[in-house]
């Protein structure tokens, strides 16, 4: 079926800023069971997360696993990350990657002239997601919230995190380099992901960065929460990996308690810690997801609706 799989770059612009899109499907893109937006987190760009290739580990790409099944995939590189513009001298915060959002949304909608979105965000990405909800609900079909963080309370990756806060400030991107993906993978639970995955995803970053915005980071330690959960409408999941310690559990079940729209859902993935798609669990992720947004519309809702 992957021979089958068409790929296809795109662009549009934010004022003077570029943003690459990139779109996987098989057949048409239009005719679709539904069209998926994928957002990357705050240290790698879209591609090495949502469209990887490891030798011997079947269906690595989560673009086309799902093109497989009928949808129109993509994903787009925010500001700072990847092959989108990186000449700003800015941190590329959150609240700047939901304009990227806004207009990558907008260039989405436009060029395939389909319906609302569906809409998966993991860690950072999860905020940014978030963030176009809020701004954007009309746009959102159904949103998809991985590794997610609303207040940080009880977060021991952020609260290590916080420590270098004065450092992050200070400057508007931060080195990484192989050790550095590495430790993505280790902070919370060795033994998640295989070295083959972890060593093929580091070198699928560094191709593309050899520093990240701090941006999101700044936010995540300092300025939560910023994501309002009474403004996020439409059906969502909020997913959070086991051992995940980006997020405590009891932080995203209030988060969660407040969603106004009861199609919503809360699942813990086992045997998952923080990059979802790489983990060795990866096709228990990409069955949740499916799920989700697969699923249909209630028939009734009462008269509160």
């Amino acid at each position: 079926m992957a021979d089958s799989i068409k790929s296809e770059e795109h662009w549009t612009k934010k004022g003077d800023i570029d943003l690459f899109m990139w779109e996987k499907y098989a057949g048409a893109p239009d005719n679709k069971k539904g069209t998926v937006l994928f957002v990357h987190g705050s240290s790698m760009a879209s591609q090495p997360t949502f469209d990887l290739t490891v030798p011997g580990r079947p269906d690595s790409s989560v673009m086309e696993w799902f093109a497989a099944r009928g949808y129109d995939t993509w994903c787009c590189d925010m500001e700072g990350y990847g092959l989108s513009s990186k000449h700003r001298d800015i941190n590329c915060d959150i609240a700047n990657g939901a304009d990227d959002l806004s207009a990558v949304s907008e260039y989405i909608l436009k060029k395939r002239n389909c319906g609302p979105l569906l809409v998966y965000g993991i860690s950072s990405g999860a905020l940014r997601a978030a963030a176009l909800a809020e701004r954007h609900p009309e746009r959102v079909k159904r949103l998809a919230l991985d590794a997610f963080v609303w207040t940080g309370d009880g977060s021991p990756t952020l609260a290590e995190r916080k420590k270098k806060l004065p450092d992050f400030i200070a400057r508007n991107r931060r080195p990484i380099d192989r050790a550095f993906v590495q430790s993505i993978f280790d902070r919370d639970h060795p033994g998640t992901a295989d070295d083959a995955t972890i060593e093929a995803f580091a070198k699928a970053i560094l191709s593309l960065d050899d520093s990240m915005p701090t941006g999101t980071y700044v936010d995540m330690c300092s300025k939560l929460p910023i994501t309002d959960p009474l403004k996020l409408t439409m059906p969502t999941v909020v997913m959070r990996g086991e051992y995940d310690g980006i997020a405590s559990f009891d932080d995203l079940i209030e988060f969660f308690k407040k969603l106004p729209n009861a199609d919503k859902q809360f699942i813990v993935m086992a045997g998952i810690s923080h990059a979802s798609f790489q983990q060795k669990n990866y096709k228990l992720v990409y069955e949740i997801l499916l799920n989700f947004f697969a699923q249909q519309d209630p028939v009734y809702r009462g008269e509160q609706h």
